[in-house]
C-alpha cells in the first residue's frame, strides 16, 4: 500500500494553516516559545557539563596531565553532544558513563589511528574486530597519561592535541 496522505478540501487546509499562523503570531505564543527554548538550552548545557565530567572521570589522567584531560574533555564533548549529531553521546540506551567511554574511544579511533583509511574486508565481524583492536591501542595510549609517564614526541594523542588545537 502507498499512503497518499490525508485528503481534505482545500478550504479546510487553508483555514487550518491560517489558524496555526494566527496562533503563532500572538505574544503569548512568542513568550511560551522563548521559555521553551530557554528550558531546552538549560537542559542541553546541563547534559553537556555532565557528559564532560564523565569523560574526564573516564580519562582518569594523572594530575600532571590535568590540562590535557580538560582539553580532551572539551574537544570530545563539543563533538559528541550537539542535538541531532547522531553520536553515541545522544543515545539514552546506555548509561552516561558508558556513553562517555565510547565517545572517547570513538574520537581516538578517528583522530589517532588510521581507521578512516583502513581497508577492512567486508566480512562479518571484521569491522568489529578492527575496532576492538584499535580500542585496545587507544587504551594503551591513555594508560601513559593515567600513570603520569612521559609522553613521547611521537605519541599519537599528543600529536592530535598539538595539531588540531595548538596545545
Amino acid at each position: 500500500m502507498i499512503s497518499k496522505g490525508i485528503w481534505a478540501p482545500a478550504d479546510n487546509i487553508l483555514a487550518a494553516k491560517q489558524e496555526v499562523a494566527d496562533k503563532r503570531a500572538t505574544p503569548l505564543y512568542a513568550n511560551e516559545r522563548k521559555r521553551e527554548l530557554a528550558r531546552r538550552e538549560a537542559k542541553q548545557n546541563a547534559y553537556t557539563q555532565e557528559f564532560n565530567d564523565q569523560i574526564i572521570k573516564f580519562l582518569n589522567f594523572h594530575p600532571r596531565y590535568e590540562k590535557e584531560a580538560q582539553l580532551l574533555g572539551k574537544i570530545i564533548t563539543t563533538h559528541a553532544t550537539p542535538v541531532g549529531s547522531g553520536t553515541v553521546a545522544r543515545t539514552q540506551l546506555i548509561p552516561i558513563n558508558k556513553r562517555a567511554q565510547a565517545a572517547v574511544i570513538a574520537w581516538m579511533r578517528h583522530k589517532i589511528t588510521a581507521y578512516d583509511s583502513m581497508k577492512i574486508p567486508r566480512v562479518k565481524g571484521k569491522r568489529r574486530e578492527a575496532r576492538r583492536d584499535l580500542a585496545k591501542k587507544s587504551i594503551e595510549v591513555l594508560e601513559i597519561y593515567r600513570h603520569g609517564q612521559d609522553a613521547k614526541e611521537d605519541c599519537p594523542l599528543k600529536q592530535a592535541l598539538e595539531k588540531d588545537h595548538n596545545f
